[in-house]
């Protein structure tokens, strides 16, 4: 194992190097105001209370209250002050002073400030890493648009103009990175209500390049979190993807489909926030005039859309499959794109076909396979702008459209707290939003709080007042949940609800939670409530993967759609087995299993990435539903529609989610179709099993639908006509769980869908093996 690999001396040394180095964390957010310097007081005071010796210098409070609240006693080394060009007052670390007063923690604002000319280092950077060097930690704050690199984005997609940044790697130094991340929505309620003073580049805070800007921080701290990540999964001598993030790999020929391979795959991997990887392989002999054109056809095309491009050496084409699918788990790749073949069914019996070799390898790896459509439409997959066709505003709306517009102004509104693991603090910080909105005069009350024993949550309730449960007899016992009835008769203006995925107890009006926040709403009242990542439906498949635990209370993807904000609570893995050591997540009985548990750093790590990745995704969502011109993530065609195939298997969900989540991104139409075969005995608990598929797909918001067929062999032909029928541009079906000789046999349903789907796109859903490894070569 990886794990009781021996160090080497530059490891030694450098471990050894950093004992005596101090630690620095980053907060960072998408702009000033988010609450980074307020995070980090709050912080400084927390450590001080531990006998911690905390300074601090060079604070910018902004004079918000909020922030100035926090200073407390915390002691403050003096800044130098100086006026810059623009006559704006400026302070500079007084490094000399800090250094004499040695503390063992700093406080500093603004990581990307430059200072003044006859300074003795150019930037606070400079003199964070004087600091560091002596053994004195430093707590500190960014803006996202002032890393290089984001600077960049921030200003095709803002237009705002960035005069003091630090190098794009600035955050690699960092022990420590959290976001601050909050809503556009909460951030302009703050200006408004004079809370925090706008900067003078005002135009950073206009709605649109508020959310860019929290979108562009969501996915830079989701990156750093990857390549954590992918450091801790090598060193636990782990393989294949994690589950967290995307990474497609393009096996492309230098043949004049090859760039459109490279193409439908940088398309895929911007929508799914991925890398793309372009792997060819070349021969022994030697490469015509027109392969070698190809070839810097297709390398210039894989640097220009951001990929990597690899020309690895092959034997023999038998040899192919393998040499690309262990490729494909030594690089953590996630999905493999390549062409449909064109061999007739006697050619693939005879020579053999590579996609079908590569099906019967790959494990915890999806290949999606491209139709050829291009002699009928050229290049299809060019980028198509997303716009919609706005209302005729002339036109008479219908009764049944009045009632929808009414229903819907009338409406509470929702706010999701969502974080990626129990104990971030969503709790916490819901209690102190409701304390503040009740110091604004605001009507809100606690409809259902779950402390778990928390003294620090405890002690947020403050003046709140809280609904008391309804008791619910059942079989004798009297069992307590949130009394909605009571809720909607009080009617506050501001309900708050915690744990929205909860399962109610029996004899409760809902089966779930969200449906009893669903109700409050439609009465008119608002909701803030809580969930963790690893609760959402169609993140099921993705949890289990990473964690090795099948979560089973979940909601339901639409509701956080339905959330008028969601905000990320962000927490370091180390920062928060830190709490659970302390007991402030568990009983000090639970801590030791819980940590050996789902609280491991790997799992830790890879939730954060993944909660970070789907509250970014949900921003970009919402910007393209505002009409914007442009995407982060990349454009895409304007009409899908998504076709999943499914059995009455297990592997049935995993594929109905995974349609799910494809067809959310395309904005798509998408169909799950089971097909029943006469005379064949079934099994006893089909009907059951079938009508939890249903109630999956509907919860989902896609449709379901039963077929028949004759016999087995017929199956393949009712699912692609029925596709047809849909005009599908993409089915998705599972792989194939049949041993040589049943295919042999009986035939292969998952061969033949794909000679019958060559006019469209496949996507060959792979199954999941925790205990993947390389097998050695053969060749």
């Amino acid at each position: 194992m990886e794990t009781f690999r021996g160090k080497t001396p530059e490891e030694i040394l450098l471990s050894i190097s950093r004992l005596h180095r101090g630690r620095l964390k980053v907060y960072i957010g998408a702009v000033s105001g988010s609450g980074k310097t307020y995070h980090m007081l709050r912080e400084g005071q927390a450590l001080k209370q531990q006998g911690i010796d905390v300074v601090i210098c060079a604070v910018s409070t902004m004079q918000r209250p909020e922030t100035v609240e926090q200073i407390g006693d915390l002691e403050r080394v003096p800044s130098i002050h100086w006026h810059g060009k623009e006559g704006t007052e400026k302070k500079d670390l007084n490094l000399e002073a800090l250094l004499k007063r040695n503390p063992e923690v700093v406080l500093v604002d603004g990581l990307a400030h430059r200072n003044r000319k006859d300074a003795g280092f150019p930037t606070r950077l400079d003199d964070i890493k004087q600091l560091l060097s002596h053994g004195i930690s430093v707590i500190t704050t960014i803006n996202v648009y002032e890393l290089e690199g984001a600077t960049e984005l921030a200003k095709r997609w803002t237009g705002i103009e960035v005069r003091e940044t630090v190098p794009a790697d600035t955050l690699e130094l960092a022990d420590e990175v959290v976001l601050i991340d909050v809503t556009p929505e909460t951030l302009l309620t703050r200006a408004a209500e004079g809370q925090m003073r706008l900067s003078c580049e005002a135009d950073i805070y206009k709605r649109g390049n508020l959310a860019v800007l929290r979108e562009l921080a969501l996915r830079l701290v989701a990156e750093g979190v990857n390549d954590t990540l992918e450091k801790h999964r090598e060193e636990m001598g782990l393989l294949g993807p994690s589950g967290a993030a995307e990474r497609i790999l393009v096996s492309a020929q230098y043949h004049w489909n090859g760039s459109i391979h490279v193409r439908r795959g940088q398309q895929i991997a911007k929508r799914l926030n991925g890398e793309l990887v372009v792997v060819t392989f070349k021969g022994k002999r030697e490469m015509t005039k027109e392969e070698t054109a190809f070839k810097r056809s297709i390398v210039k095309l894989t640097e220009k859309v951001g990929g990597s491009f690899e020309e690895l050496p092959l034997g023999s084409r038998r040899a192919l499959p393998k040499r690309l699918v262990d490729y494909a788990i030594e690089h953590n790749v996630t999905r493999i794109v390549m062409g449909h073949s064109k061999q007739t069914r006697w050619q693939e019996l005879w020579q053999g076909s590579i996609v079908h070799d590569m099906l019967k390898r790959t494990k915890n790896i999806d290949i999606f396979i491209v139709a050829d459509r291009a002699e009928h439409e050229g290049e299809r997959i060019l980028p198509a702008r997303m716009t919609r066709q706005a209302d005729d505003p002339y036109r008479r709306l219908s009764m049944k459209e009045v009632e929808k517009r009414i229903q819907q102004i009338k409406r509470g509104r929702l706010k999701v707290y969502i974080g990626a693991a129990p104990g971030v603090g969503k709790t916490y910080t819901m209690l102190r939003e409701g304390n503040d909105l009740l110091r604004k005069g605001v009507s809100v009350k606690i409809g259902l709080l779950e402390t778990h024993g928390r003294k620090e949550t405890k002690d947020q309730i403050g003046a709140l007042d809280t609904i008391p449960r309804k008791v619910i007899d059942y079989r004798g016992t009297r069992l307590e949940e949130m009394d909605t009835d009571e809720i909607i008769r009080l009617a506050p203006e501001i309900v708050l609800v915690d744990e929205l995925a909860h399962t109610n107890v029996p004899g409760s009006k809902y089966k779930k939670r969200y449906e009893d926040v669903l109700e409050i709403l439609d009465a008119g009242i608002s909701v803030i409530s809580t969930v963790n990542v690893q609760h959402l439906e169609s993140l099921n498949d993705a949890v289990e993967q990473m964690t090795g635990v099948r979560v089973r209370e979940t909601v339901p993807d639409r509701i956080l759609r339905l959330a008028d904000e969601v905000q990320l609570i962000d927490v370091a893995p180390a920062s928060l087995q830190q709490r659970m050591k302390e007991g402030k997540i568990y009983a000090m009985d639970k801590v030791n299993q819980a940590l050996g548990n789902f609280f491991k750093t790997g799992n830790l790590i890879a939730l954060r990435e993944l909660a970070l990745r789907e509250i970014a995704d949900d921003v970009d969502e919402r910007l393209e539903s505002l009409e914007r011109k442009g995407s982060l993530r990349g454009p895409w065609r304007r009409r899908e529609v998504i076709y999943v195939g499914v059995s009455s298997t297990p592997k049935a969900e995993r594929l109905v989610r995974r349609g799910f989540r494809i067809a959310h991104r395309l904005k798509a139409a998408w169909y799950v179709t089971y097909v029943q075969t006469k005379h064949r005995k079934q099994p006893d608990d089909l009907e059951e099993r079938l009508e939890q598929i249903r109630k999956l797909t509907e919860r989902l918001g896609g449709t379901f639908e039963m077929q028949a067929a004759d016999h087995r062999s017929q199956i393949a032909d009712v699912l692609v006509a029925k596709a047809k029928e849909y005009k599908a541009t993409q089915l998705i079906i599972g792989q194939s769980g049949q041993t040589v000789w049943q295919e042999w046999w009986h035939g292969s349903l998952v061969k033949k869908l794909l000679r019958l789907s060559r006019h469209a796109d496949v996507l060959v859903v792979a199954d999941y093996d925790p205990n993947l490894q390389l097998q050695p070569s053969q060749e």
